[in-house]
């Protein structure tokens, strides 16, 4: 009788059915599109930072910036010989990124504190390469100035008078990263965050070989090849390997063992970063408080301190849909429950007749109190059928457009990191760091389960709406509405 009755009711107020199930479909909708282009957004900052710290890595730990005035900083300088013109002269240095070094033995400090699973350092170099020429001027002599004596119409006291013209200098700067990687541990660092395309990665017993993995982009730029050389400050490696990077920047244009990166610098035994993985997120900050206390002199930048330096388009777009979105989708469903309630609550009142005939002939309260609320379920989960298809629809477009977002890392989070690079990135002065992502709008499952706990939940609020008022109904209502 239940359901011959919910039947025959639905079917003959088929227009109030769907008014109420589509303003609970438009907040159904609204929130799977915010949910899922919030999950997109976080993926993509994910993105970033992977490409920044490398795969699996937590934090990275660096030392501790100096005091300012306490020096402590050696800035490039480049000497030229005064040779004859138009001779090409050239001049190159190795510089650590950031200026910052730590003793190779903090590594074992990191890796022995608490909640820490695996430590790995490694060196952050820029390689600045000044190549150009002098070009000397030619005095000219002012006209009548020859004849000027001492005491004679020129004056000037005997000395040629004229001007220097023509002469200059014509430099050229060109610069690109290296980073050094400790081949005996490669599940930590940039390197990760790249994909070997052509040739190999280190072996473990290439400590100290003169071997070089290259950036794919970087190698199409300078024309090198698997099996080719590359010179570094005089010293040549032979190329094994290119490597992809996964989201379109690389962390370093060169990636050698760190052996010969410490070679390079004369930083023996020095580091730049070490990259740290916490056997359990969850204890991240506790690791982090850990290490900064166990292990002085040094800076813990942790996946989420980095994620606040991330600003550009990617950023604006994140904080609408985690502050704007959020309370836009909170406000529409509260509107759309409260609509269906008010309307189911309508409906009854206009069906006052009918569920007084049916006390009259016998219905208990809860009985009319029942019927209504399957009513107004059935239009909550219709509505959550509506929106759940209104929404998946409108994630599909989002991916399909897949808007491009710009992420900039401030220059806080490269200095002396380490873990930026490439020509975008991370030289000696932490200039920032752009990278251009596509966003998407992944659907989950438990998305899913949300939009039909909210299509039930709005056809309950509805049901107790409309329930309330029908249970408080008496027979004399009916018979007061006959004609």
């Amino acid at each position: 009788m239940f359901f011959t009755y919910l039947r025959r009711e639905l079917r003959r107020r088929r227009k109030a059915a769907l008014v109420v199930a589509s303003g609970l479909a438009l907040g159904i909708a609204l929130v799977i599109v915010v949910s899922s282009v919030s999950t997109g957004m976080g993926r993509a900052q994910d993105k970033v930072l992977e490409s920044l710290y490398g795969l699996g890595t937590d934090m990275t730990v660096t030392k501790a910036a100096a005091a300012p005035g306490s020096g402590g900083t050696d800035r490039p300088r480049f000497e030229f010989d005064a040779k004859g013109d138009d001779e090409t002269q050239s001049s190159d240095r190795v510089m650590v990124r950031g200026f910052r070094t730590l003793a190779a033995s903090t590594v074992a400090e990191v890796g022995g504190q608490s909640g820490v699973a695996d430590a790995v350092g490694g060196l952050g170099l820029e390689v600045m390469k000044v190549d150009g020429r002098f070009r000397r001027g030619e005095f000219k002599q002012q006209e009548g100035a020859a004849q000027g004596g001492p005491g004679g119409p020129g004056g000037g006291g005997g000395m040629p008078q004229g001007e220097v013209r023509g002469g200059g200098a014509s430099f050229d700067v060109n610069s690109f990263s290296v980073y050094g990687t400790d081949v005996t541990a490669q599940g930590l660092g940039p390197l990760t965050s790249s994909k070997i395309t052509e040739g190999r990665t280190f072996r473990a017993s290439e400590t100290d070989a003169k071997v070089a993995v290259v950036d794919a982009s970087y190698a199409k730029e300078k024309k090198l090849a698997v099996g080719g050389t590359v010179t570094v400050h005089g010293t040549k490696f032979t190329i094994v390997g290119v490597a992809t990077a996964d989201s379109g920047d690389a962390a370093a244009d060169l990636y050698v063992p760190l052996k010969q990166a410490q070679t390079l610098a004369d930083a023996k035994g020095k580091i730049s970063t070490i990259y740290v993985k916490a056997t359990d997120s969850q204890r991240i900050d506790a690791v982090k408080s850990g290490i900064r206390k166990n292990v002085p002199g040094t800076t813990v930048t942790t996946s989420a301190d980095l994620a606040d330096t991330v600003s550009g388009s990617l950023s604006t777009a994140s904080d609408l849909a985690t502050g704007v979105g959020k309370w836009l989708s909170i406000a529409v469903l509260a509107a759309a429950f409260l609509v269906a309630g008010l309307l189911t609550s309508s409906a009854v009142s206009r069906r006052v007749r009918e569920f007084g005939t049916l006390k009259a002939l016998g219905w208990k309260s809860g009985r009319v109190t029942r019927q209504v609320a399957g009513e107004a379920l059935v239009n909550g989960l219709l509505g959550g059928v509506i929106g759940i298809a209104v929404g998946l629809a409108g994630a599909w477009i989002v991916t399909a457009v897949s808007p491009t977002l710009t992420a900039q890392l401030g220059a806080s989070g490269g200095t002396g990191g380490g873990f930026g690079g490439g020509r975008g990135m991370g030289g000696p002065g932490g200039a920032s760091r752009t990278l251009d992502i596509a966003l998407t709008a992944p659907v989950s499952l438990s998305v899913i389960l949300t939009a039909v706990a909210l299509a039930v939940a709005g056809g309950l609020i509805a049901g107790a709406f409309g329930g309330w008022r029908a249970s408080r109904l008496r027979p004399a209502d009916a018979l007061r509405r006959v004609e």
